[in-house]
């Protein structure tokens, strides 16, 4: 009790640059180890954080200083690590998607079930004081029953900043399954589960064009749909449209609106912490306070919330949450290809409000 929960992390990216920071200002986390397939660029990583040792994945995962490995590999290689850490005993929280198929989050969900481990996964920033503060309007009744809501994501797509950006356009990428969990977790934490979908997709050009870096003006294929859009209906009854580019330039449209029956709300970026809540009302819209959430998070605030959650109950960030999305957003592509609705066989619960706290309490 009281002793801060000790962090393994595998994969040091670009992503651990976000994560480091909040991992070294909660307290309730310290990181003491790091693998790559690159050790010099694990060195580098952790540079400013004195102490961490770089060690290879097998040490990692099995050294008995680590209580949970944060896996932060690409998606491709999310099953393998998390199932070596479940394997080495340890918990796993993982950068989103939870796996790059369903089925092989199903797999890291069962072994971790057998091994009495617990499994978590990004996005957390649906636990910042934004999407926070817009599900306790939901919850106190200020727009009514929600009715329906939208979710827009509009770019040209990331070669154009991304020195490597090869897997977004292979299997597992794309920008439903890039970007469209901070989306779908939005809409499952405001809206609850998902009962049933049907998609459409597409796919504009078969290469993209590397914009930056040393790989500038190399050509790299597509092989996934870069434009998906559908129908979530909820099972409370609510239809939420989803729209997730990467072959548009712009867009004005709000990231997420939710309609009620008394009301509407403006939901701020979900890729994001915090941002303003608008409220739809006799005056206009009208900005709200934030209500709830974690104040100044940062990504790894799910990691704390994750390790501090009691044994024998499902973390807010959780291993449940993270494969009922990812089952919602493989079913929306399987409809998009086949023209027919599928029911979602999956479910989660709801999970619980974040009260307005500092996310040193995490």
């Amino acid at each position: 009790m009281g002793q801060p929960v000790n962090v393994g992390v595998v994969g040091c990216g670009a992503i651990s640059a976000q994560y480091f920071p909040t991992i070294d200002r909660l307290p309730g986390l310290r990181l003491v180890a790091v693998a790559d397939l690159d050790p010099e660029r694990a060195r580098e990583a952790v540079r400013p954080y004195p102490g961490v040792d770089v060690l290879t994945v097998a040490e990692l995962v099995t050294d008995p200083r680590v209580d949970v490995v944060l896996n932060l590999t690409i998606p491709a290689a999310h099953t393998e690590i998390a199932l070596q850490a479940i394997a080495a005993g340890k918990d796993v929280y993982s950068e989103k998607p939870l796996a790059a198929t369903a089925e092989d989050a199903e797999r890291v969900l069962r072994a971790a079930d057998a091994a009495r481990v617990r499994v978590g996964c990004a996005p957390d920033t649906v636990l910042g004081t934004g999407t926070q503060t817009a599900r306790k309007a939901i919850d106190d009744g200020l727009i009514g029953t929600p009715i329906a809501a939208t979710a827009t994501m509009i770019t040209p797509g990331h070669e154009r900043w991304h020195p490597n950006p090869d897997f977004y356009y292979l299997p597992g990428g794309g920008p439903l399954l890039d970007m469209g969990p901070y989306y779908v977790t939005s809409l499952v934490t405001l809206l609850g589960p998902v009962a049933s979908v049907i998609g459409a997709a597409s796919r504009t050009r078969s290469k993209r064009v590397i914009g930056s870096g040393p790989r500038q003006g190399e050509e790299i294929p597509v092989t996934v749909d870069t434009h998906v859009t559908g129908v979530l209906v909820h099972a409370s009854g609510a239809l939420s449209t989803l729209v997730m580019s990467f072959d548009g330039t712009a867009t004005r449209a709000s990231n997420i609106e939710v309609h009620g029956e008394k009301g509407s709300l403006v939901v701020p970026d979900p890729n994001h912490f915090d941002g303003s809540v608008l409220v739809s009302g006799a005056d206009g819209w009208q900005d709200l306070p934030a209500s709830a959430g974690y104040v100044e998070a940062g990504r790894g605030v799910g990691l704390a919330d994750f390790a501090s959650t009691p044994a024998g109950q499902e973390p807010r960030a959780g291993g449940a949450l993270a494969f009922h999305v990812l089952d919602v957003m493989e079913a929306l592509l399987s409809s998009a290809h086949t023209g027919a609705a599928v029911t979602i066989t999956s479910t989660c619960e709801r999970p619980p409000p974040v009260h307005l706290r500092p996310s040193e309490e995490a």
